[in-house]
């Protein structure tokens, strides 16, 4: 697979572009942070990148199938780079406002829904029609994004360190740049789609997954960990800045290993009771977090909750994109993407404005219980699932 062209040049710019995005992940709302000490405006700015994903990743099918995957792509690549670039550069001159800054996180929100949903569309034209084929690839990918996550937030805590957040922000522009340049010249994959009677309209990817057997329970929980990673640095560990990259790297080394596993296993294993045991078992470390533990301790709580992460999204990305119909895979990807996004904002908000009120052991007693509970619902569904011969196409909501 590593061979083919257009894979390697797809996991090269989505390297790149990752790990910027994953310093400014952890370098914007940290900047928000440190200049006002409230955990509610970092919720906000956090929510405001997310929103529109939720908001405009349903008609985004649309914009892919008609233009397709690659150019989408491209398009999304070309918007980011400039629009990242306006927060240091209204820093720089003294112009930069709260507003302004949810402002922008919105507008950079917009593109991120096209971007992702696109990126996964192309694999069946990479790897072909086969369910574990598609499911090995949906591994690498993870796999080799999750590089950005150990790679980017250390980068961040840094940089962050010793310069300043602005300076993360114009170094993610510019991998954006990287990205837009690698794609138009490698990849050769991403064409328009035709349409189909089933196909037509804004909502052919919601009523697809309407009448899906395996449609999962929605998670709002899950986006509320990261305030909660940056409470830990903040508040349990003096606000050291290389400790909060160390947390979210410890993300990437998990969810690394946990690809690395997905990938071998996708070739062998039952793909449902793979994603049913994952699942279950991911929110399990984060209770340990309750506890006043030295931040060592809790990167390796971290790492174990991310491990499981991959052999959730591998499997059922890879179902979900070979069981649906080539004409719609658009509309569904962006619909999946969509309803497990709508959690975002939520979480952000509600672990941001819950932190005021409650402590750090609280909140990791309250979110890895509802974590776990949407886990088993999800979990009884895929296994009632499992022996099914033929199903019409899977549908679930992503976590990690």
């Amino acid at each position: 697979m590593l061979r083919n062209r257009s894979l390697l040049g797809l996991l090269t710019a989505e390297l790149v572009s990752l790990t910027g995005s994953s310093m400014t992940f952890v370098a914007l709302p940290w900047f928000v942070l440190v200049t006002t000490g409230s955990t509610a405006k970092m919720g906000w700015v956090l929510a405001a990148e997310m929103l529109p994903i939720a908001i405009f990743g349903i008609p985004a099918g649309s914009l892919i199938a008609r233009i397709g995957a690659k150019r989408t792509m491209l398009v999304s690549d070309a918007a980011r780079g400039p629009l990242l670039l306006v927060l240091p550069i209204l820093h720089h001159t003294g112009h930069l406002t709260f507003p302004a800054l949810l402002g922008t996180a919105f507008a950079i929100g917009v593109f991120a829904a096209p971007y992702f949903a696109s990126s996964r569309i192309v694999i069946p034209e990479v790897a072909g029609e086969d369910q574990r084929a598609v499911t090995e690839v949906n591994a690498i990918l993870g796999g080799a994004n999750q590089l950005t996550q150990l790679a980017g937030p250390v980068l961040a805590g840094v940089l962050i360190a010793a310069t300043s957040a602005s300076t993360v922000l114009v170094i993610d522009a510019f991998t954006y740049v990287f990205s837009f340049l690698t794609i138009a010249l490698v990849v050769r994959a991403g064409k328009r789609v035709q349409p189909t009677a089933a196909s037509r309209g804004i909502l052919a990817g919601v009523k697809f997954l309407m009448h899906d057997t395996l449609l999962g329970p929605i998670n709002f929980v899950a986006q509320g960990l990261i305030v909660g990673i940056q409470g830990l640095a903040y508040f349990r560990y003096d606000g050291n800045a290389h400790v909060l990259g160390f947390l979210f790297g410890a993300f990437g080394v998990g969810a690394l290993i946990g690809s690395l596993a997905a990938q071998q296993l996708a070739r062998r294993a039952n793909l449902m009771k793979l994603a049913a045991f994952a699942i279950v078992a991911m929110p399990l470390p984060l209770f340990v977090l309750s506890a006043s533990l030295p931040w060592g301790a809790a990167l390796v709580v971290v790492a174990a909750f991310s491990f499981f992460a991959p052999l959730v999204n591998a499997p059922i990305i890879g179902m979900l994109t070979v069981r649906t119909p080539e004409a719609l895979r658009p509309k569904v990807m962006t619909a999946v993407m969509t309803v497990a996004t709508m959690a975002g904002p939520l979480g952000f908000l509600g672990a941001g404005i819950a932190l005021r009120y409650i402590s750090l052991s609280t909140l990791f007693i309250v979110l890895p219980a509802l974590l776990a509970l949407g886990g088993l619902a999800f979990a009884t569904i895929l296994l009632r699932q499992s022996a099914a011969p033929d199903l019409p196409g899977v549908a679930s909501v992503a976590h990690g």
